[in-house]
Formats: C-alpha cells, sequence, structure tokens
C-alpha cells in the first residue's frame, strides 16, 4: 500500500488536484532547467552552486510529483519546452545576473501560491506534507535570489529598506521594451482592423479606399502613440523631478520631522521602534539615498520606474506602424473580397499572436490571452464592418 493512499473524494476536487499536481510538477522541471541554464553561464562559483543545488531540489520535486501522478493512474509523458518558455529562457539568459534573479524570484512566489492552494485541497496528510515542504523550500529559493539580485552585499539595518525598495524591479526588467513592443502593436493592430473593416463595409470592399485609409491609418497610429508615449513619460519625468525637488527642501529645512517620518515608515512595515530609528538615522547619513527613500515612501516616486522617453517613443511608434500595417499588406497585392478575406484571416492569427506573447510579460496562459485577444479584434471588425455598411448609402 503506498504512502499516499487516496480516500474517497469528490471527483471535481480530484481532477482539481490532479491538474495542479501537472502544473507543479511541469513548473519544477522548468525552474530545474532555468537554474541549469544560468548555472552553465555563471562565472561566480559561488552563484554557480547555488544555482546547480536550486536545479537539484527542483528536479527532487518534480520527481516527487511525477511519482504521485503516476500513482493516480495519469501518464505525464516527456517534458518538452514550448516556444514561448524557450523564449523565455533566451531573455533570462541575456539579462544581468540581478535580473534574471528578480524574474526567478517572481516564478518562486508564484509557486509558492500554486502549492499554498494544494495544500487545502490535499488528499492525503502525506500529500500535504510532501506539498508543504516543497513549500519551505521555495521559499528558501525566493530569500536566495532576493539576495542574489542585490547589486552589493549589505552588511547593515539598511539592507532591509533597500530589498523593501527593490523588491518590485522585476516589474520593469521583466517587461521593458518587450512590453512596449507587444502592446504597441496590440494598438496599432486593433485600430487598422477596426478602419479596414469599416471601409471595406462602406466601400464594397474597394481595394483603392482601402489601401489609402488603411495607410493613413497605420501612419497616424504610429505618430500618435510615439509622441504620446514621449510626452506621458516627459511629463512623468517632470512631475518626479519637481516633486522630488519640493521634498529636498524640506529635508534641507526639517532634517529632524523628515527622518521621523521614515521611522514611522519603518514602523508601518513592522519594524520594531528601535529598529527603525536605527535605520532612518543610517539612512540620513546618506542624503542621495534619504531623498530617494522618502520620495518612495511618501510619494510613491522612483527614478527606476521612468523609463528614457526617447525609447518609449521610438519603440511605441515602430511597433505601432508594424501591428497597423497587418491588415493592409493584403490589398498591395490584391484586391477585393480577395484581398478582404486574406486580410481577415492574417489580421485574426495576427491577434492571436499578440494576445499569446503577452504571457511573455503577464504570466498569464497564452491559450487564454491569445483566445481573448481574437474575440476582441473579431468582434471590433464585426461592429466596424457593419457600422460601414450603415453609412454607406449616405456616401453613395
Amino acid at each position: 500500500m503506498s504512502e499516499y493512499e487516496t480516500p474517497k473524494i469528490p471527483m471535481d476536487k480530484k481532477k482539481e488536484y490532479i491538474s495542479n499536481l501537472k502544473k507543479a510538477w511541469r513548473d519544477e522541471m522548468l525552474s530545474a532547467a532555468n537554474y541549469r541554464a544560468l548555472a552553465g553561464q555563471e562565472a561566480n562559483p559561488e552563484r554557480k552552486s547555488i544555482f546547480i543545488r536550486m536545479a537539484e531540489a527542483e528536479d527532487r520535486h518534480a520527481g516527487r510529483w511525477a511519482a504521485r501522478l503516476k500513482e493516480l493512474g495519469v501518464e505525464i509523458g516527456r517534458f518538452k519546452e514550448n516556444p514561448i518558455e524557450l523564449l523565455r529562457r533566451r531573455m533570462l539568459l541575456k539579462s544581468s545576473p540581478e535580473a534574471a534573479a528578480q524574474m526567478l524570484e517572481v516564478g518562486e512566489s508564484q509557486a509558492d501560491h500554486l502549492y499554498e492552494a494544494m495544500i487545502q485541497t490535499a488528499e492525503t496528510e502525506a500529500d500535504r506534507e510532501a506539498l508543504l515542504e516543497a513549500q519551505r523550500e521555495e521559499n528558501a529559493h525566493s530569500l536566495m535570489l532576493q539576495e542574489m539580485s542585490s547589486p552589493r552585499v549589505m552588511l547593515h539595518p539598511q539592507s532591509r529598506l533597500e530589498r523593501i525598495l527593490g523588491r518590485e524591479k522585476w516589474h520593469v526588467t521583466a517587461g521593458g521594451w518587450i512590453g512596449q513592443a507587444i502592446y504597441g502593436v496590440n494598438d496599432g493592430l486593433g485600430a487598422a482592423f477596426g478602419v479596414v473593416s469599416g471601409v471595406a463595409g462602406a466601400t464594397a470592399a474597394n481595394s483603392d479606399f482601402i489601401l489609402l485609409s488603411g495607410l493613413a491609418a497605420a501612419v497616424a497610429s504610429a505618430l500618435s502613440m510615439g509622441s504620446g508615449a514621449y510626452l506621458a513619460t516627459k511629463s512623468e519625468r517632470e512631475v518626479y523631478e519637481a516633486e522630488l525637488e519640493r521634498e529636498k527642501h524640506e529635508i534641507e529645512e526639517h532634517p529632524e520631522e523628515e527622518q521621523e517620518e521614515m521611522e514611522l515608515f519603518y514602523q508601518l512595515k513592522g519594524f520594531t521602534p528601535e529598529d527603525s530609528q536605527k535605520m532612518a538615522a543610517k539612512l540620513a547619513e546618506q542624503p542621495e539615498q534619504f531623498l530617494a527613500a522618502l520620495a518612495h515612501e511618501e510619494l510613491g516616486l522612483s527614478e527606476k520606474s521612468f523609463p528614457n522617453q526617447w525609447k518609449s517613443a521610438v519603440s511605441a511608434t515602430i511597433s505601432t506602424a508594424a501591428g497597423a500595417i497587418i491588415p493592409v499588406i493584403p490589398f498591395i497585392f490584391w484586391s477585393g473580397m480577395e484581398a478582404l478575406i486574406i486580410s481577415f484571416i492574417i489580421s485574426t492569427a495576427a491577434h492571436f499572436a499578440v494576445g499569446a506573447s503577452k504571457v511573455l510579460v503577464t504570466g498569464r496562459s497564452w491559450l487564454k490571452s491569445g483566445t481573448e485577444m481574437t474575440l476582441v479584434g473579431l468582434g471590433e471588425a464585426i461592429a466596424t464592418y457593419l457600422i460601414g455598411m450603415l453609412i454607406a448609402p449616405m456616401i453613395g
């Protein structure tokens, strides 16, 4: 009799548990592969050893879940990474060591949430104990990755604050220009697909009108998105700099009050009054860091959260143009309903591809994200085509 002897439980709960167990197995296999890949290119012997040990731990978890699934009569087959997972690996290997650690730490946090849910629905006490053990190791991995993501060894209480302030940097790192490009393509594709569909409905798929309006929409969308991204990013930075200047004057005029304010922020985060006082005093000895910390805590501002306005503008312009030209391309080579049908097919496929690619930034299911994007695009195209048909009599 196996130590995991399964009691009688509702079938729907069992299916959910098996589904989560399969996901946990796959996540552990993927994590092990990522850690080994990083170990293979790591020059620092200490980091290399840590990555190898973490990969071995993930292998143990994966082996345990594979054995459990086999006992439940579930065949998991051979592990094989999909294209999106391989692309993520490439991004990971091209990132700085700190950025890679931040990205991996997000994965460990997601694993922790999955194990927490599985513990609540575990079939047996042995399952629960195995999940708790795996969860403890994932938490340990998360702490090690937090240490690796720090740009230097931190030896005093201020390190606790710096870790808090830097915890969310992965959002910027993991998204970056890739995230901006994806959303730029998304906007351009949606706008141009709507224009092409609407003009096609109004002109009985007249290729000349559609090509002209489609190209105009592509250019206008690209320039609009680019200038909008530039102005928005520049405005955010100007607001940040103005607020920072005001905060700097407050520190110069009322240093004791500002230091006391910093102590209160620490206490709200759970530090003792004594630790809070020491940390605030230590931070006050470094004016620039003290100013940055106060701006972050009091105003929610961080210089790292503001990308370069020129990079934002170029990324938004090029990506929007790339997305907007897709529905127009068929009308360059074909005409009439033939061109419209081809445009409809490739635009629908592009909507799915763009939606699925969002997984690189959002971490959602690529199938769900791609399907959602496809349905939105189809709905927009049908609506604008019908509107075009309704206004056709008005324009003759």
